[in-house]
């Protein structure tokens, strides 16, 4: 099965090469987010002789308003939004699989009430909500994860409570009912490892939706807070300057949409290769 998988996942790289080209995208910008600290320019530091500059040898990227080097920011901006996007992605993956796992295979009265709940919290805005609810906590790396992973984990519930209905008329999961195995038992030796592959492509498109969250709340000043860079606020400081230095808004611009559409590329080879047949 695992060797068929893998195989899977080969062709679907041989057959689509912009996911190939991003995968390395996702993986460079990864190491160098993680690495950032090899980078021998201090992100934060200020120099008001430099305010401006165009990108050159000295500052490849240019500076900031603040003559702060734009490349340094632009590699320490990733770290803040590959981390908020993967962090976010954990938590509303694990909300999702665990209300969608036992409401679809409790089923009843338990069902009913938890699918409601999935559509009344599907039905909000929910970027509006994020805003009010940024408006009322501090706002931080913490919380940007917090307000994104509890916002975000609805499509993932429906998507694993289908999963798991279907998986419920199996012999294996009907036979682990009838010899008394335990409801969470059963969840997770049984439900949970044969629904992992669409756990895994849901995942992979929640980590891109949650990084174009917090680069726009980031740009609307309600996101990561300075000094500490991230793409999105970065951003939303080059609106000040988008006439005398363009390139403020074009190198953060480029690295979320870069991002973006790797990981959607991504998602889409993995949906691709598990997709039932």
């Amino acid at each position: 099965m695992r060797e068929n998988i893998w195989k899977n996942i080969k062709l679907g790289f041989k057959t689509n090469k912009l996911a190939v080209v991003g995968a390395a995208a996702i993986i460079l910008l990864a190491l160098i987010s993680i690495f950032a600290f090899l980078y021998p320019v201090d992100p934060n530091a200020i120099s008001a002789t430099e305010r401006l500059n165009a990108p050159s040898m000295a500052h490849l990227f240019g500076t900031d308003d603040m003559g702060r080097d734009y490349l340094a920011r632009c590699i320490y901006g990733g770290r803040a939004s590959l981390l908020v996007g993967f962090l976010s992605m954990v938590l509303s993956t694990a909300l999702g699989v665990i209300i969608g796992s036992i409401s679809g295979f409790v089923g009843g009265t338990v069902d009913a009430v938890l699918m409601r709940l999935v559509d009344a919290l599907m039905s909000l805005p929910t970027f509006l909500i994020m805003i009010v609810m940024n408006a009322f906590l501090k706002p931080g790396l913490q919380n940007i994860v917090l307000i994104i992973g509890f916002l975000t984990w609805m499509n993932i519930a429906r998507i694993v409570r289908g999963e798991t209905i279907s998986l419920n008329e199996r012999e294996y999961v009907i036979y682990a009912k009838i010899s008394g195995q335990k409801k969470f038992s059963t969840i997770v030796r049984h439900i949970l490892p044969n629904i992992m592959p669409t756990i895994i492509v849901a995942a992979t498109m929640n980590i891109a939706n949650a990084i174009l969250m917090e680069s726009a709340l980031s740009f609307f000043g309600l996101g990561i807070q300075p000094p500490t860079a991230s793409w999105g606020s970065m951003l939303s400081n080059a609106q000040r300057y988008i006439q005398q230095a363009p390139y403020l808004a074009i190198f953060p611009g480029i690295l979320i949409l870069i991002t973006v559409v790797s990981f959607n590329y991504l998602g889409e080879v993995l949906r691709k290769v598990f997709e039932p047949k």
